[in-house]
C-alpha cells in the first residue's frame, strides 16, 4: 500500500522570502508561513491560535517568491511534509521539519505595477525547474475580485 504525504496551506509569509543560488544557478527560497485558527471559548470569547511552517521552494518558483512575494503576503501553498537531521558545529544533532513546496498561488490582491503581464500566479516545479501555469490576476468582468486557489 502506498502512503501520501501532502500538505496544503494558505497563510501569511512572516518575513520575505530568503532566496540562495546553488552550484549550477538552482534557486531555493525559504521562509516561514504562519496559518491562524480561530475558535469561541466557552465565554464566547474569540480565541485564535498562530502555527508557524518553513516553506522551501527550489529554482522556478524560488524564483517567483523572490520577484513578487514579501513580508505578510497571502499565499496558498501546497507540498510535502519533509524532515531533515543534521549535527551543528557543537556536535549538536538538529532536526528540521519543511514543507517543500510545488505548488504556490499568490492570493494578494493586485496592486498596480505588481506582477508584470500579470501572468504568473501560480506555478509548479519538478527536477526541469519551473512550469508554472498561467493564471490572469484579473476577472474576466474586470471586477476587482479576490484571487482563490480553486
Amino acid at each position: 500500500m502506498r502512503g501520501v504525504n501532502r500538505v496544503v496551506l494558505i497563510g501569511n509569509l512572516g518575513r520575505d522570502p530568503d532566496v540562495q543560488f546553488l552550484e549550477g544557478n538552482i534557486a531555493v527560497a525559504k521562509f516561514p508561513l504562519a496559518t491562524t485558527e480561530s475558535y469561541k471559548d466557552k465565554e464566547g470569547r474569540t480565541i485564535s491560535q498562530t502555527e508557524w511552517h518553513t516553506v522551501v521552494l527550489w529554482r522556478g518558483l524560488a524564483e517567483l517568491a523572490q520577484k513578487y512575494l514579501h513580508k505578510g503576503s497571502l499565499v496558498f501553498i501546497e507540498g510535502k511534509l519533509k524532515n531533515r537531521n543534521w549535527e551543528d558545529a557543537q556536535k549538536i544533532r538538529r532536526f528540521a521539519t519543511e514543507i517543500v513546496a510545488d505548488n504556490l498561488v499568490m492570493l494578494d490582491r493586485k496592486k498596480e505595477g505588481d506582477y508584470p503581464g500579470g501572468t504568473e500566479s501560480s506555478g509548479t516545479t519538478g527536477d526541469s525547474g519551473y512550469s508554472g501555469s498561467g493564471t490572469n490576476f484579473s476577472s474576466p468582468s474586470g471586477a476587482d475580485d479576490e484571487v482563490l486557489p480553486f
